[in-house]
């Protein structure tokens, strides 16, 4: 049982053990908790962190100064981190208003259904290489793999995250929230085909989709891994995780210079800064997904088994320059057309990853 008989820490006894012996928990509890609370605090410190980033990439991208005013103890701009926490207390003191005729109870659920799937998205993606302690293996990420769900849950759990968008526009009860909701809900069914199929491709490569799996058939030797051999998928899947995390240029949900701002439009408040917060929240899962299924993962170029926190690092090195890809595309590219992104989904992104699918089959029935 998880709370029943600790262990005693003895002299000599592994780190582990002991560390769990003065919360009175078992090793196994332990480290479960420990990773609950590392994973989705550290997703939510980064999505707010990136807040910060996205005002001041925005503003050396379009060379302006960014956010500069609020000073730490009125003393320190830490370069308009301290900006972050003025947004903070704004955003918990501002006046909560709820429009007369809306769907009180929804309006209140649809930012939790918004933030809640993009956090727990991050649940089996491994942030580092497995360790052993005391005789004990343990596994860097919230499910150990062999779950049974493997890379299919994350997959499941984004395209849970329209409803959220859905249910915050119908609940308003606003013209242009309920435009950005149906926006939403149909942008989804275009692009959500051809990228799960390009998802697939990956797998019937890999024969598994655990993600364990997906990082150990890459190994260690770049050429080795999924970017080279499948540049294809990576286009596709890298194009539609803009659409899915509802990035510029297909941020049509909200689309502020032609709906107000889409289903965001009654929201304020924290409400308000929680959906924000979804949207950075599944952009940080999302590039973890890019590097775990193209780019190695935790794997450390030329490093067989390398340190666990050098693999931890070079996790976050790529997770983080994916989150930056997403933050430059933004700033560089204006947004598309609805129709345009319809046209994409199902005229170019669907047919290049069934010909990328056909293609790895073909290959794999010879033999490579």
């Amino acid at each position: 049982m998880g709370w029943a008989s600790p262990r005693v820490a003895l002299p000599g006894n592994p780190p582990m053990d002991m560390l769990a012996s003065l919360l009175h928990l078992t090793p196994a509890t332990f480290w479960m908790v420990s990773k609950v609370v590392i994973v989705f605090f550290g997703v939510f410190l980064l999505a707010s962190v990136w807040t910060w980033v996205e005002r001041r990439g925005s503003a050396m991208i379009q060379d302006r100064i960014g956010p500069n005013r609020a000073l730490l103890f009125g003393k320190w701009p830490l370069l308009g981190l301290s900006q972050l926490a003025a947004d903070g207390i704004k955003f918990f003191f501002k006046e909560d208003l709820v429009p007369a005729d809306a769907n009180k109870g929804l309006f209140w659920l649809a930012p939790f259904l918004a933030f809640v799937p993009a956090l727990i998205g991050f649940a089996v993606i491994p942030f580092g290489r497995s360790f052993e302690s005391g005789g004990q293996m343990y596994h860097l990420s919230v499910l150990d793999p062999g779950n049974g769900m493997g890379l299919l849950y994350p997959m499941a759990i984004g395209g849970m995250a329209v409803y959220g968008v859905l249910v915050a526009a119908w609940s308003s009860n606003n013209k242009w929230s309920i435009l950005g909701g149906m926006r939403a809900s149909a942008a989804m069914v275009s692009y959500e085909i051809g990228m799960t199929l390009a998802v697939v491709s990956i797998f019937m490569t890999t024969g598994g989709y655990d993600p364990s799996e997906v990082i150990a058939a890459q190994g260690h030797l770049p050429w080795a891994w999924n970017i080279v051999h499948q540049p294809l998928g990576f286009i596709v899947f890298f194009t539609c995780m803009f659409a899915e995390t509802n990035r510029l240029p297909f941020d049509f949900a909200e689309g502020e210079s032609e709906i107000v701002a889409g289903f965001n439009t009654e929201y304020g408040s924290m409400k308000f800064s929680l959906l924000a917060l979804a949207e950075y929240s599944h952009l940080m899962t999302a590039s973890a997904l890019v590097a775990t299924l193209y780019f190695g993962g935790w794997q450390v170029p030329f490093i067989v088994n390398p340190p666990v926190l050098l693999s931890v690092g070079c996790f976050l090195a790529k997770m983080l320059f994916f989150a930056w890809v997403f933050v430059w595309i933004r700033w560089t590219l204006p947004r598309f057309r609805y129709d345009q992104l319809m046209h994409l989904g199902w005229k170019v992104m669907l047919p290049l990853s069934m010909a990328n699918l056909v293609f790895h089959a073909w290959r794999l029935s010879q033999g490579h």
